[in-house]
């Protein structure tokens, strides 16, 4: 990579939402093909306690700020979508959504898998360990694949596609030119998906040191060791986007296949509402040069 300064982004509400250090851009395409532009400076807590910036505490406190911003990028898209800013959750409404998903996503992946395993014939720890982590993978591709098949995702899966490219042409120094960012992947490393994949990985591993208690002891075992899972799983990530090495480029293989169910091929429209959410993001006072550039009018919302 050319840049040392890491992007994030995720897909939202027909567009997309980059992260730059302390910064936040949410790029949507409207009803009337302007795009309007949201941005705010964001404190990351690892800015405010030095200690939560250490390796593998950093993952836990990353996944929980992410999973927060993405909640609250999805609420800001949907008001623009509906072009009714009113209507915009409230900061509590917002932290409810995320304990409800965090709820549910904990219940369906780490307490269904092991609930059901229960029912099995008292096998080695290992074996029963390895069975529920087979388990919650399937749980998981099972998850993956039906969203999928729900026809109105298929945009948001474009827009996800739109983002990694335009990540992949800031990474090579090349953000201006559409052609050029087209021709990258819609699969990245960095992927929130490759993430998710790795900490079913990371679990299987982590759970299979404590053996095979009690239903509610691995249940509380699991909830008590979910940050760390997390936490190994964004070093895990961080560093096989470095890696060239061919044994990581074949551990990373799963994760970069499991981006062909949610990703898609991104229009030209699309790729320019990501390419405006970069370049935001990067530049925060240049947006209106930016709307110039890209044929787009836009109106900005700063924070």
């Amino acid at each position: 990579m050319n840049n040392p300064q890491k992007v994030g982004g995720q897909a939202v509400l027909e567009g997309v939402m980059m992260r730059y250090s302390d910064r936040m851009a949410i790029a949507c395409r409207r009803a009337d093909d302007t795009i309007s532009i949201h941005q705010e400076n964001l404190k990351p807590l690892a800015k405010k306690f030095a200690p939560l910036g250490w390796p593998v505490i950093r993952g836990a406190v990353a996944f929980f700020e992410a999973l927060v911003l993405g909640v609250r990028a999805l609420n800001i898209s949907a008001a623009e979508a509906l072009a009714e800013e009113e209507e915009e959750l409230t900061g509590w409404h917002s932290f409810l959504m995320v304990v409800l998903g965090l709820g549910l996503g904990v219940s369906l992946f780490f307490i269904l898998p092991t609930y059901l395993v229960r029912f099995l014939p008292e096998w080695s720890p290992i074996t029963l360990n390895l069975i529920e982590g087979m388990v919650r993978l399937l749980v998981f591709l099972t998850y993956i694949y039906l969203i999928t098949r729900w026809g109105d995702v298929q945009r948001f899966f474009q827009y996800h596609g739109a983002e990694h490219k335009v990540i992949y042409g800031y990474e090579n120094g090349e953000i201006q030119d559409l052609e050029r960012i087209n021709s990258y992947s819609t699969r990245h490393p960095r992927c929130g998906t490759s993430f998710i994949l790795t900490v079913m990985v990371v679990s299987i591993i982590l759970f299979s040191f404590f053996g095979w208690p009690e239903l509610w002891v691995r249940i509380g075992l699991r909830l008590t060791l979910l940050p760390v899972v997390a936490g190994i799983s964004y070093e895990a990530i961080r560093y096989s986007a470095k890696s060239k090495s061919p044994l990581v480029c074949i551990m990373t293989a799963p994760g970069l296949w499991l981006q062909n169910l949610t990703t898609r091929e991104p229009d030209k429209s699309q790729l320019e509402v990501a390419r405006c959410a970069l370049n935001a993001v990067l530049d925060p006072a240049g947006q209106q040069e930016i709307a110039a550039e890209s044929g787009a009018e836009v109106s900005a919302d700063a924070r």
